[in-house]
């Protein structure tokens, strides 16, 4: 489908939502987990990205499970792009009806976005498993 073809859709459109995936965060420098840089060829410790980020794991080795979700899972230094800006414009003009996303970058909500579905969750939206306390 052309660009032009998908303008004239959204145009005529009054209640979208979007599912979105790595594609909308790599402009903003977040590697997608299987493309080259993504966390499916970092070095993990000799520990798959699964084993690593795996409930188990935290249990067993909570400092190590938290020095490699630090090195691997944060990027502090993303913004927010023209796609997710455009989406925020959608939403404000009241025509995104929301934001379905597999990321955990939380780069829609930073752009604007309020209806945001964030499959996996957010790396910046953490609770205390034991208090419930609130941890960016």
């Amino acid at each position: 489908m052309s660009i032009s073809r998908l303008q004239q859709i959204i145009d005529r459109s009054r209640r979208i939502v979007c599912f979105t995936g790595a594609g909308i965060s790599t402009p903003s420098g977040i590697p997608d987990f299987r493309g080259e840089g993504g966390i499916y060829h970092d070095n993990w410790d000799g520990l798959t990205p699964e084993m690593a980020l795996s409930r188990s794991f935290f249990y067993l080795h909570p400092e190590k499970f938290f020095e490699l979700y630090r090195a691997h899972m944060l990027h502090p230094e993303a913004q927010p792009n023209a796609a997710h800006r455009a989406l925020y414009r959608l939403e404000k003009a009241d025509r995104l009806r929301g934001v379905v996303t597999q990321n955990v970058d939380g780069l829609h909500k930073r752009a604007g976005n309020r209806r945001v579905y964030e499959i996996h969750g957010s790396v910046w939206e953490n609770y205390c498993m034991d208090c419930n306390a609130f941890y960016g």
